[in-house]
C-alpha cells in the first residue's frame, strides 16, 4: 500500500544555514583582540605591582637608614649635652670653691668677715625666756641647737627666734649645768653650723662672735684668739680667751673662725674688764651634746 504525503502550503519551511566565512573571521579576530588586550593589561599591571613593590622596599630601606642616622645623631647630641652639663657642674663647683677660698682669704688677710658672716649668721638664733634672753646656734639641720644652760635658768617658757624672725617654742632635750651646755630642739629645717677641731685653734687667729648683746639681735663683733686651753674655777672644760666684745645677751652664741666653723660657745667675760671674753672649746661642746643626747635616748627607752 502506498503512503501518501500531504503538504500544507501555509506552513513555512525553515531552512538552517551555517555562518558565513567572513562572519567567523570577524568574531575570531575580535576574540583574539580581547584576549591579547587582557594579556597586555595583565603584564602591565604585574609590572606596575612589581615596580611599586620595589619602590616601597627601597623607600623602607631609606627610612631605616635615615632612622638609624637620626638616632645616632640624637645619641651624639645627648652625649654632648650630658658632657656639657658635667662641665658646667664642674665649673660651678670650681667657682663655688674659688668663692669660698676668696672669702676665706679676705677673712684671713683683713677685717672683712662679710663672706663668712653671710652664711654663718643664718645658723644663729635668739633664745628668749620669761626671765631673760641669750643666743644659741643650730648644730643640726633638723632643728637641734645649743646654748648655755645658764641662759635658761629660772625660765618656764623657752622660745627660739631664727634669723628669718620666725619664733618657735623650744623643747629642752637636756642640759649640763656644770659645763654650762643645754641642748634644745625646734621644728623645721635650717642651715647648721659645723664644729671645728678646737685642738687646731691658734693664738692670734681672727675670730668673730655672733649674738644678741643687750637685746640687739644678730650683732657681730670681731677679735683675735688671745689664749687657748684656759681653765676656770668650777668648770671641767677648757676655754678660748678672746678680745672680741662679749656682753649680756652674747651667752650661748658661737665663736667662729675664718672658715665659718664654730671653735667655741661664748660663756662669759671677766666683770668690769674689757677684751677678756671666754668661750668653751668646741671639743667640749661636742662631747657634752653627745652625752646629753645619749642620756635623753636612754630615758626615752626606759619610759
Amino acid at each position: 500500500m502506498a503512503i501518501k504525503r500531504y503538504y500544507n502550503a501555509n506552513v513555512p519551511i525553515i531552512h538552517h544555514t551555517g555562518l558565513k566565512k567572513h562572519h567567523k573571521i570577524m568574531i575570531g579576530s575580535f576574540t583574539s583582540i580581547v584576549i591579547i588586550y587582557m594579556i597586555i593589561n595583565g603584564i602591565l599591571l604585574n609590572g606596575l605591582i612589581v615596580k611599586q613593590t620595589l619602590n616601597n622596599n627601597q623607600l623602607s630601606d631609606k627610612l631605616s637608614v635615615l632612622q638609624a642616622e637620626t638616632q645616632s645623631k640624637l645619641n651624639q647630641l645627648t652625649d654632648s649635652v650630658m658632657k656639657t652639663n658635667d662641665e658646667i657642674s664642674s665649673l660651678g663647683s670650681q667657682i663655688g670653691s674659688i668663692d669660698k677660698e676668696f672669702a676665706s682669704l679676705k677673712a684671713s688677710t683683713s677685717s672683712d668677715f662679710s663672706g663668712i658672716i653671710e652664711g654663718a649668721i643664718k645658723g644663729v638664733v635668739t633664745i628668749r625666756t620669761d626671765v631673760g634672753q641669750g643666743t644659741g646656734f643650730l648644730i643640726n639641720k633638723d632643728g637641734y641647737l645649743v646654748t648655755n644652760a645658764h641662759v635658761l635658768s629660772g625660765g618656764k617658757i623657752v622660745r627660739a627666734i631664727t634669723y628669718e624672725q620666725e619664733s618657735h617654742d623650744a623643747t629642752i632635750i637636756g642640759y649640763d649645768p656644770v659645763i654650762d651646755i643645754a641642748l634644745l630642739k625646734i621644728p623645721g629645717e635650717y642651715i647648721e653650723l659645723d664644729l671645728a677641731d678646737s685642738s687646731k685653734v691658734q693664738i692670734g687667729e681672727k675670730v668673730i662672735a655672733i649674738g644678741n648683746p643687750l637685746g640687739l639681735q644678730f650683732s657681730v663683733s670681731e677679735g683675735i684668739v688671745s689664749a687657748i686651753h684656759r681653765q676656770v674655777p668650777n668648770s671641767i672644760g677648757s676655754y678660748i680667751q678672746t678680745d672680741a666684745a662679749l656682753n649680756p645677751g652674747n651667752s650661748g652664741g658661737p665663736l667662729i673662725n675664718k672658715e665659718g666653723k664654730v671653735i667655741g660657745i661664748n660663756n662669759f667675760k671677766i666683770g668690769g674688764s674689757e677684751s677678756l671674753g671666754f668661750a668653751l672649746e668646741s671639743s667640749y661642746i661636742e662631747k657634752t651634746v653627745n652625752e646629753i643626747s645619749m642620756k635623753a635616748l636612754n630615758q626615752t627607752l626606759i619610759d
